[in-house]
């Protein structure tokens, strides 16, 4: 197969989807690789890196598409990027279709086999694609929370772990998954005190076990809710429903609760949000404010450090490749039920329930495309 790693355009957007160590495993197993120009530089990797790996480096974009019979990616495609993506193609990525029904409805007009990082699903039900980026984005969420608690970047201008003498600042995280986790973690050991959301009671009970005192369980609901963000300095949102969009939990009501300077990070942004009054930003122009509080939308927010993240999400993503290159379409689908769970549009049909109720479109099972 010919597999293409095309240089991603997403602003500030430094990640790379195979690593030069990938693409020699990829070519000792008789695959043809197609690494954009420059596509790993930001990642710490040169192009001479990876033709000593076996990858043939192209220069345009348009190039890639047209060759490849497969596009590996990080991000969604952008507009530009629609007219290049070819009938039967597959592209491997993040794609997040349940935030925009713009990019929806352009993969399915090209009729490619869409593969979505996010749904692929292992057997215990895990989701092995997304976990590294949720560690990252749970890490930095707490990094860039306190950052914009400072009032030099508009914050109430609270440390987040105090000083003897001076309470710390209250953090609390809607969600206790991958991205909540790692969100308290951070938090914990920088000293704040932390109130952790979920609405599993068995989650909660296993973040009681191994969490710091520092770091208290409570059940979602909207009072608790309500009542929790009224004396938090930092609102961390990090809730996730597989495919679909994340669901409103902080209303625009709510915010007239909360401090003045305090901060939202909302991590799930790249799948609607769920915070009402966010919407996506840029490592460019990363935050606004609404009521008094500052809002903190960046979608990408792991290609900020794109040398841990790349690694750990290429550390994840390449055995998916490899069996996909291996295997084809549709026979990766029929060999491989991890990769057909991350089937979200296939030749024009959407074959991801959660997909297709977000925008009320058809939804049509894998079953009946392939």
């Amino acid at each position: 197969m010919i597999i293409g790693v095309p240089k991603e355009i997403k602003s500030n957007e430094e990640r790379v989807a195979v690593v030069p160590a990938g693409v020699e495993m990829l070519v000792q197993k008789g695959h043809t690789v197609l690494v954009q120009k420059d596509a790993g530089v930001g990642s710490g990797f040169s192009d001479e890196h990876y033709k000593s790996a076996g990858a043939e480096i192209v220069d345009s974009p348009g190039e890639i598409f047209e060759r490849a019979d497969m596009i590996v990616k990080v991000k969604e495609p952008l507009p530009e990027e629609y007219p290049l993506i070819r009938e039967g193609q597959i592209v491997f990525t993040y794609f997040h279709f349940a935030a925009s029904r713009e990019l929806t409805e352009a993969i399915m007009r090209s009729k490619c086999v869409a593969i979505a990082y996010e749904t692929v699903e292992a057997e215990d039900g895990s989701l092995p694609l997304l976990i590294p980026m949720s560690e990252v984005a749970g890490r930095m969420s707490i990094q860039e929370g306190a950052r914009y608690l400072e009032r030099l970047h508009g914050g109430i201008g609270v440390l987040l772990g105090g000083v003897p003498g001076v309470e710390p600042a209250n953090v609390v995280i809607i969600g206790g998954g991958h991205v909540g986790t790692n969100a308290a973690k951070i938090a914990a050991g920088l000293g704040a005190r932390v109130w952790i959301m979920d609405i599993n009671l068995d989650r909660l009970r296993y973040l009681d076990d191994v969490m710091p005192k520092n770091v208290i369980t409570v059940m979602s609901n909207p009072e608790n809710i309500r009542k929790a963000i009224q004396t938090a300095d930092l609102v961390v949102g990090a809730v996730l429903i597989p495919g679909a969009k994340a669901p409103r939990l902080v209303t625009r009501d709510m915010l007239k609760l909360m401090k003045k300077g305090s901060v939202i990070v909302d991590v799930a942004v790249d799948q609607g949000g769920c915070v009402e009054t966010i919407h996506p930003t840029t490592h460019n122009d990363p935050v606004y404010e609404i009521d008094g509080v500052v809002h903190y939308g960046v979608a990408n927010m792991p290609g900020a450090v794109p040398k841990t993240s790349t690694v750990a999400l290429t550390n994840a993503t390449l055995q998916y490749v490899m069996q996909i290159a291996d295997t084809g379409y549709p026979d990766c689908f029929l060999k491989y039920p991890a990769i057909a769970k991350g089937a979200n549009i296939v030749n024009g049909h959407i074959t991801y329930k959660n997909v297709a109720e977000a925008f009320s479109l058809p939804y049509k099972p894998l079953s009946e495309v392939i």
